[in-house]
């Protein structure tokens, strides 16, 4: 493979698609002459900076490819802990190019200006003689489970709640909604409400709320979610940003609660039923939901949205619609994945189908041993193979929890053993230290409205 005269040998390529470079195998071979120390760092709230020092090549002749990798550097940190101001130290002339780049005129507009919006400040790339230093606090949540609680999760197609006292759930409940598709906040209002007072009328009382919801969350407010997606931005700035905070506080009061991203909730659930922590969970759906908890046991407030994160740096990678950027996380790691590899391995898809549809014919393929099918599962595992090491390189993650509609089936178990494979053969020195694996019925019990339930800390 070579991009931009740089070079790399892989071992596994996917076999519906050839021309797929791992980000990570493009990083390595681009550092193996790579001298001039440069460094970058993203500050995002309460003044949390997440700093990298690395090396570009500094010379006018691969002045193009020093400017790709510091690009796809950039907008993995944004993507993976969030912010709203960059710092480049090291190269006047990359620093500047960065500047220009993740600009709101820039080829990354989108990325600064969803980075603007879910900050409340707007983005921007400083060029400095030194970055700031690393600071980082990770907030120990969850794994609570002392008096009544409610967990919500709300999802894009249903919303479920628990009652948990004492850690035992004592009532459940899932409800079809269509928040994506409502313009009207009040319609969600009233639905979280709703759920709210269904868990209440089966416990003595109310001790905390924990909610599971899709979407970037800031100190318990709705900074970015697709479930509001069709709210006008003044009736979401004005009724949605505090909407779960509203709805607990008018229907309980002033009892404990926590508002977390769905991502996070899952890998909290997924650490609760390993009886381990340093999980990343990884739901394959819609899209690619990601969430983290350290090795301390905490969520760490990190935006965790791989699914605008590159992994491959081909340049006829597939353009993800939304962000117009090219090689990112949502079209390898979802349905779009599916949907995107199927016809080369010869099966047609109705154009009138929806996503989900289309998915349903290939895991019915797969379920009758079509090797069609089989061939876009064991591409899809190629891709997550290689990624899975990158994702290491930045998390250092002991375990990789595979969730989602993609991982479904016989194809997740293709997914993961191919996956499992490709780490084996192509990074050998990660063996033993990262390990993807599939939930258990474990998991399944903690489940992800329990998990939110035990979110909030009841103050003695």
């Amino acid at each position: 493979m070579n991009k931009l005269g740089v070079e790399a040998a892989i071992r596994n390529v996917p076999e519906l698609d050839k021309q797929f470079y791992p980000i990570l195998q493009f990083n390595r071979a681009f550092l193996k002459d790579a001298k001039k120390p440069v460094s970058i760092a993203v500050e995002r709230d309460r003044g949390q900076v997440a700093v990298c020092h690395t090396f570009i090549h500094g010379t006018p002749e691969q002045y193009e490819a020093d400017c790709y990798y510091m690009d796809r550097l950039v907008k993995s940190l944004l993507w993976m802990k969030g912010g709203w101001k960059v710092y480049v130290a090291g190269d006047e002339k990359v620093g500047a190019y960065l500047k220009e780049t993740f600009s709101l005129t820039g080829k990354r507009a989108f990325d600064a200006d969803f980075m603007a919006g879910v900050y409340e400040k707007p983005f921007e790339v400083v060029l400095c003689d030194q970055v700031p230093a690393e600071h980082d606090v990770s907030q120990a949540i969850g794994r609570h489970m002392d008096g009544c609680r409610i967990g919500f999760d709300a999802g894009g197609s249903d919303r479920k709640v628990s009652a948990v006292v004492d850690g035992e759930t004592v009532f459940s409940e899932e409800v079809v909604w269509f928040p994506k598709i409502t313009a009207d906040p009040q319609y969600h209002y009233e639905g979280i409400v709703s759920a709210l007072k269904a868990a209440a009328e089966h416990m003595p009382r109310v001790d905390a709320v924990g909610v599971s919801s899709a979407g970037v969350y800031i100190n318990d407010r709705t900074m970015v979610a697709s479930l509001f997606l069709k709210v006008p931005k003044d009736e979401f700035d004005a009724k949605v940003k505090d909407i779960y905070i509203r709805a607990i506080q008018d229907t309980f009061g002033d009892v404990p609660f926590a508002v977390c991203n769905d991502g996070d909730v899952s890998a909290l659930a997924g650490a609760m039923s390993l009886e381990d922590n340093s999980v990343l969970g990884i739901a394959m759906g819609t899209s690619e939901a990601v969430g983290y908890v350290d090795d301390k046991g905490n969520i760490t407030g990190w935006l965790n949205e791989l699914a605008f994160m590159p992994v491959d740096v081909d340049a006829d990678a597939m353009e993800d619609e939304w962000s117009g950027d090219i090689g990112c996380g949502v079209k390898y790691f979802s349905q779009d994945g599916v949907i995107k590899l199927a016809p080369r391995a010869g099966i047609e898809l109705d154009e009138s189908l929806s996503p989900a549809e289309k998915l349903k014919v290939v895991q019915k393929l797969m379920e009758e041993g079509d090797d069609r099918a089989a061939a876009v599962y064991r591409s899809i595992g190629v891709y997550l193979g290689h990624t899975l090491a990158y994702y290491f390189d930045l998390y250092g993650c002991r375990h990789v929890l595979l969730l989602g509609r993609v991982m479904s089936g016989k194809g997740g178990d293709i997914i993961l053993d191919t996956c499992k494979r490709v780490l084996d053969e192509e990074y050998p020195e990660l063996s033993g230290k990262i390990k993807p694996e599939l939930p258990d019925e474990k998991f399944r019990r903690v489940g992800q409205s329990m998990a939110a339930a035990s979110l909030p800390e009841i103050k003695k």
